[in-house]
């Protein structure tokens, strides 16, 4: 490629006949083009259009005229750059994540390519133009293979970084498919409702809908079946039901719980007698870590500490253990994991074990006051008075929930992966109906055991409290607990199929972009990025499935070619005075600005007009009159 780089070639296609009167061609003109592609590296091509010698025009009014179709399949119209550079930028960015400067570097090194940054990040953006309307184009396959399936279930949820860039996604929960996505101002209902109806406009009704229980996509998802007259299961997440209840149920005690250890100032100061201790032990640390090693590994039945170095390690390390009391959450955060309680058992347990350290009556007057420092720090959490009784309250609060979690066979994720509900291996979906039939009598049964241990009245007004909230939540969200079980047509071979319990689909899937953006930006707070997204790139992540990909393109092999085919068919189209569908509907319909400050007003106001305008009225003399 680069050995003929800036060679001129000629391009001039066989026209054929002429497609109104069957005549021949004429030369009308040669074009020059400059040439970039993967394929055939940079050339200059000198290009021959042909007119009718009829001078025979389409119904636009143009003269029917024929370009070079071999040219047309790889260079993109008004660009000197190929298909195949355009999509291997839009792959690179979008479903590799790489920087602009790493897609720049690679395309000069491998292909002999130069291009600027600002030709990538402009490239990128029409790579996502291009995969929207592929996908609009192949609504009705896509539809058909759906229907083939026995429908397709709705997922649907929105996410958002630091309060802006709100983007709108439905999933098919079967197939894994992005449908939709669009840039939202706010997650309001009467923003999300035109969305759906342009999904069910394209791909035609779902057979369920799984959503969490955010007020917005709850009404827009009711007024949608009331609006088409649908009569499918709409389905709440187990999960965000599950975690509703437990933030109602356990953040205020477990609020006032960390207000305790933060007004104590406990953790301020297990981290400096660490610190203290660690500067007093010196240059001799790792000598300290293998002797407290050594003691690490005694007998239970000597309860002494050591002396000196040894046993200044040793205390260093009881209260590093204290601190560490993250190590004992599942890592699936609030309130599933109670890290202040997690704290609290620690310092309970180590407290305990410096009494018993200190009642050996350590020989070492320094190991002696080291302990007794680390004692006092922590005596504030054994006051009964407020401690001990918030806790209590707190661990009752945790076993309701518990509970309720065992109930709903929710469980947390393994090494291997998700366990299914019981957190066996995989059921067939006749077994997996049956067990969550048998989950929802056990639901039953432990309603009427909240409801028989309820307190009527005397000193239990918390518990009574508790097992109220917990009610009330089943009551509001039962009837969308249950339905998940979808029969299948004999047109379909029927038989049954299961939707999700969870939304997990697509709050992985926004995990996964949060995730995929943050390696590629190298920032932890994604506002910026996350604003300046477009919708389309939840689209490019149909590209990893195989099925989605061998409908719209075959193999990502020929995804440059449907590129091209989609230019040819809109040019002929305009030529033919043919009415173009409108394929990015979906992704920018109109609705009100909700947002209080969104990226283009803070643009608008933050001109020096504006503050010129501002302040020049605010000195005038009708400000003081």
């Amino acid at each position: 490629m680069l050995s003929t780089s800036g060679v001129l070639i000629s391009v001039c296609d066989n026209p054929g006949q002429c497609p109104i009167c069957g005549g021949p061609w004429h030369v009308q003109k040669t074009v020059p083009h400059h040439g970039k592609t993967i394929d055939h590296g940079q050339f200059e091509v000198r290009e021959t259009v042909h007119v009718c010698a009829a001078r025979c025009r389409h119904d636009s009014g143009a003269l029917i005229t024929r370009r070079a179709i071999s040219l047309a399949h790889h260079i993109i119209p008004g660009r000197a750059v190929g298909y195949d550079v355009m999509v291997s930028v839009g792959l690179q960015r979008f479903l590799h994540h790489h920087q602009r400067e790493e897609i720049r570097i690679e395309l000069l090194h491998e292909y002999g390519i130069p291009l600027s940054s600002g030709e990538i990040s402009n490239l990128a953006k029409l790579f996502l133009s291009y995969m929207r309307d592929l996908h609009y184009k192949y609504a009705e396959q896509l539809r058909s293979v759906l229907a083939d399936d026995g429908g397709w279930p709705l997922h649907i949820d929105a996410t958002c970084e630091d309060g802006r860039g709100t983007l709108l996604m439905a999933l098919t929960g079967w197939r894994r498919w992005v449908l939709g996505a669009w840039k939202v101002p706010t997650e309001r209902s009467d923003v999300i409702l035109p969305c759906l109806h342009e999904l069910v406009r394209m791909f035609g009704a779902p057979c369920g809908v799984m959503r969490d229980l955010g007020r917005a996509i709850t009404l827009a998802v009711n007024s949608l079946l009331i609006e088409l007259d649908l009569d499918i299961p709409v389905l709440a997440c187990h999960l965000h039901f599950l975690q509703d209840i437990g933030t109602d149920l356990l953040k205020p005690a477990h609020g006032e719980l960390y207000s305790l250890f933060r007004h104590w100032k406990i953790h301020p100061k297990l981290c400096t007698l660490s610190r203290d201790l660690g500067r007093k032990i010196g240059c001799e640390i790792e000598k300290a870590r293998e002797e407290v090693k050594a003691w690490q590994q005694q007998g239970n039945a000597d309860y002494s500490i050591p002396q000196g170095r040894a046993g200044i390690g040793t205390v260093r390390a009881l209260t590093q253990w204290i601190l560490d009391y993250r190590a004992d959450s599942t890592g699936e955060d609030f309130p599933f994991d109670r890290p202040y309680l997690d704290f609290y058992d620690r310092c309970i347990t180590a407290h305990r074990a410096v009494n018993v350290f200190l009642s050996r009556q350590p020989k070492d007057p320094k190991v002696s006051r080291t302990l007794k420092r680390l004692q006092h720090v922590l005596n504030p959490v054994l006051s009964d008075v407020p401690f001990y009784q918030l806790v209590r309250r707190l661990r009752a609060r945790v076993k309701l929930f518990d509970e309720l979690r065992d109930t709903l066979r929710l469980f947390p994720k393994t090494s291997s992966g998700r366990k299914n509900l019981s957190g066996k291996d995989t059921l067939t979906p006749e077994q997996t109906a049956r067990e969550l039939c048998d989950i929802r009598e056990q639901l039953e049964q432990l309603v009427t055991s909240f409801k028989n241990r309820r307190p009527k009245r005397g000193p239990a007004q918390d518990i009574r409290n508790a097992i109220d909230l917990i009610l009330r939540h089943i009551e509001d969200h039962g009837d969308y607990l249950w339905g998940h079980v979808i029969s299948l047509t004999m047109e379909k071979g029927g038989g049954i199929r299961l939707m999700e319990r969870t939304n997990n689909l697509p709050e992985g899937f926004f995990k996964g972009i949060k995730h995929d953006e943050r390696r590629r930006s190298g920032r932890k707070l994604l506002t910026q990025d996350f604003e300046n997204l477009p919708a389309e790139a939840a689209l490019v992540y149909n590209l990893n499935c195989q099925d989605y990909v061998a409908i719209v393109c075959g193999s990502l092999d020929r995804l440059p070619e449907a590129f091209a085919e989609l230019d040819l068919e809109k040019r002929q189209g305009n030529l033919d005075n043919k009415s173009q569908t409108n394929c990015s509907s979906l992704s920018s319909l109109p609705w009100t600005e909700t947002a209080s400050l969104p990226s283009a007003d803070r643009r608008l106001i933050r001109t020096e007009q504006m503050q010129r305008r501002i302040l020049a009225a605010s000195k005038s003399r009708r400000a003081y009159s």
